[in-house]
């Protein structure tokens, strides 16, 4: 049984973003996000303008004249959202949760891919990966995207996106659009760097097989520390618990310094490997960042670039 609470927000999510998906971003799917590839449909006669790189040698050499193979853009695609739903995903101050956010662009996301004709997939991920949901079309698939993401619970503590990208390079076999949705709370540095150099290494592997966009999910209190004097603060994926001053400056101070470091530490490895970003507010519209993605990816394609 899905619980009633899951249910009335999966209705709410289902009719907004399926409006959004036609009103305010049809159109724009299709042409930013194109087929991903060439598929063989025949084989005829040479005829005068062909491409001769196109001709099959095989067969004008058996039959004496030439002949040249034929292919046509392949419009269907499958869409990949690898989304995050570790503990720190339950945090948001204002409008809503990052998991509830989260929720809403993957089923806008989703939507759009669908009424394109294209498959959606899943893979979820906190500190493993927690589900795979195969690519299908269909909009009862993208309610079923939407409750798993909407419905999901830490499977322990801590993140490991790498271990999603890692299943993304793996079950996607031909080269998909993947949505990495996420707050990459990937630390600055741990004992030996190991964790961000994994986690460079295999969305690098990521970004060479498939088109990724990075969607990042941001609370304005991610990286700001009100000061409401002593308080208890806990790490959502550790369990940790902390005694803070939030009075002093100091204290403040360091908060925000950690949480850009974290933050340009891992903009810095989007900008490095050419992957797309796009920063969704847990207290503002999650379209509008969308569309702009799409603007921007469609300008782009225009200059050639």
């Amino acid at each position: 049984m899905i619980p009633r609470e899951l249910l009335k927000a999966l209705r709410q999510i289902e009719i907004h973003t399926s409006r959004l998906a036609t009103d305010a971003l049809a159109g724009n799917y299709q042409s930013v996000f194109r087929g991903q590839g060439i598929a063989f449909r025949e084989v005829r006669p040479y005829q005068p303008g062909d491409d001769v790189r196109l001709i099959d040698w095989n067969r004008t050499a058996r039959m004496g004249e030439p002949f040249v193979k034929i292919f046509t853009e392949e419009r269907e695609m499958t869409v990949m959202l690898v989304v995050d739903v570790s503990a720190s995903m339950r945090f948001g101050t204002t409008r809503a949760s990052k998991g509830r956010v989260a929720a809403e662009v993957a089923a806008l996301v989703a939507f759009s891919a669908i009424k394109g004709g294209d498959r959606v997939g899943l893979v979820l991920v906190s500190d493993r990966v927690q589900r795979i949901v195969p690519p299908r079309k269909g909009e009862k698939h993208v309610l079923r995207v939407a409750r798993e993401v909407l419905g999901a619970e830490p499977s322990g503590e801590a993140t490991d996106l790498a271990a999603g990208l890692e299943t993304l390079t793996r079950v996607a076999k031909r080269r998909s659009v993947a949505f990495v949705i996420s707050d990459f709370f990937v630390p600055p540095s741990d004992h030996d760097g190991a964790q961000r150099v994994r986690f460079e290494r295999t969305l690098a592997l990521a970004a060479a097989k498939h088109d990724v966009v990075a969607v990042e999910l941001f609370d304005r209190h991610d990286d700001e520390l009100p000061d409401v004097g002593l308080a208890t603060l806990e790490d959502l994926e550790s369990g940790e618990d902390v005694l803070v001053d939030t009075s002093d400056a100091r204290v403040r101070a360091s908060y925000a310094a950690e949480a850009k470091a974290r933050r340009t530490g891992v903009r810095n490895i989007f900008r490095k490997l050419a992957v797309d970003l796009v920063t969704v507010r847990t207290d503002g519209s999650y379209v509008a960042p969308i569309r702009d993605l799409f603007a921007r990816r469609a300008r782009r394609a225009r200059s050639g670039r």
